[in-house]
């Protein structure tokens, strides 16, 4: 008399014929067993699918896509003490065919395209050529005008904090930061840069 080594999955899960009475129906076999090995080998599975991506999503993505493979060959695994190797298997050869996937194709090409300008990006060194014209023109100015233009715009203070750091009164500093941009739209240097 022969002993079965293995006994398939279908026979232990399924005495009855019931996952075929399903399929035949339409339906879609449920397997206590698989339930029960997912819940006790995720955190272990998750760690080797981390393993091959650098994204937790991604891992995540990829042990459910292994996971969904495992289900639908449920009854074909026969041996499920190795249901870690089949698991391991689906999520190296899923992420072997995603690598794949993205595969670039490149061309040899004589001159390499320049891509356009995104609208509204200006040059780095036009605006620095702007930032150097403006302070040219900002040191052209009286002290008392330049220190005022300094404070209310680049240092980003109120007229009121203005006037308190320089002593003197709020409307002083509203007329004096009037004629300082006055003179400053006038000057020839940053009327070419405009």
């Amino acid at each position: 008399m022969t002993t079965p080594v293995c006994t398939s999955a279908s026979a232990v899960a399924d005495p009855a014929g019931q996952t075929r009475r399903l399929r035949a129906a339409g339906g879609t076999p449920t397997y206590p067993s698989f339930s029960s090995y997912v819940r006790a080998r995720q955190p272990v599975l998750l760690r080797t699918a981390r393993s091959l991506t650098a994204n937790p999503s991604d891992a995540e993505d990829l042990l459910q896509t292994a996971l969904a493979k495992t289900y639908v060959a449920w009854e074909r695994i026969e041996d499920h003490r190795a249901l870690d190797g089949y698991v391991r298997r689906a999520l190296l050869n899923t992420r072997t065919s995603q690598w794949r996937k993205r595969r670039v194709d490149e061309y040899v090409c004589d001159e390499l395209p320049e891509p356009d300008p995104a609208p509204g990006a200006d040059d780095p060194a036009e605006r620095q050529a702007l930032h150097d014209a403006m302070w040219r023109a900002i040191t052209k100015l009286p002290a008392r005008q330049r220190a005022m233009v300094v404070l209310r715009y680049y240092e980003d203070l109120s007229e009121a904090q203005t006037a308190e750091v320089l002593g003197v009164s709020v409307g002083t500093v509203k007329s004096a930061v009037s004629r300082a941009l006055g003179k400053l739209r006038e000057d020839p240097e940053l009327v070419l840069v405009r």
